[in-house]
């Protein structure tokens, strides 16, 4: 899938009322750790390689507070000098990976996921033209790798794991590649932007239809 069909249906996508989404999808009636949900925002960077468009992830540093030692995009919560969540998901990716934000072409936003420990993250998702040099911010990733948005946005690589938390049994989404294990809110919102681009794509062939007959 290209980048301007990516974003065609991405603007397609936020002229609907926004189903919420998050770790619940797989586990009704699961609340958030914390009443006051945190704002935060990733950027879902998608790099422009001759053979197709990649997603760059990152793995998280083990001793970080909240979900250390996970596969995540590059992201975090909101200062309140950031003037939007999109500034919030460019200023990040700055920090943690070196990617300057006027290297980021903006192609659109997804609707809020909401995490069990108490976040509320609005992905952006970007497109990146090479050459770029990414550098991990030593504090708080430990390594960055590509993988390939066909393979992420392929069905049949996302699979539904459970573990048992303080006693009870937890749905989530895990998207295995290589030595790599995608899994919890970064894989979750890789679903919901399947679920958005294949939604749109089918919407505009059924108008297509509707159209001719």
């Amino acid at each position: 899938m290209d980048i301007l069909s990516i974003e065609e249906r991405l603007r397609h996508a936020m002229l609907k009322t926004p189903t919420p989404r998050g770790d619940s999808d797989l586990n009704p009636g699961m609340r958030p750790l914390r009443p006051d949900l945190i704002d935060a925002a990733v950027l879902i960077p998608l790099i422009q390689r001759d053979e197709g468009p990649t997603v760059l992830l990152t793995r998280r540093t083990a001793h970080l507070r909240d979900h250390g030692g996970q596969i995540a995009f590059p992201g975090g919560r909101r200062d309140m000098t950031d003037a939007s969540l999109i500034e919030t998901a460019l200023r990040e990716t700055e920090e943690e990976v070196a990617i300057a934000r006027h290297q980021v072409q903006v192609l659109g936003e997804m609707v809020p996921y909401v995490t069990r420990t108490g976040y509320t993250v609005t992905p952006v998702i970007g497109s990146i033209t090479p050459p770029i040099t990414p550098r991990p911010a030593p504090r708080e990733v430990d390594e960055i790798f590509e993988v390939p948005l066909h393979f992420l946005l392929n069905r049949t690589n996302h699979q539904r794991h459970s573990q048992e938390v303080a006693g009870v049994k937890r749905q989530f989404y895990a998207i295995p590649f290589g030595n790599f294990y995608i899994w919890g809110a970064t894989a979750g919102m890789i679903v919901n932007l399947t679920d958005i681009l294949e939604t749109v794509a089918e919407k505009a062939k059924d108008d297509t239809v509707s159209n001719i007959v």
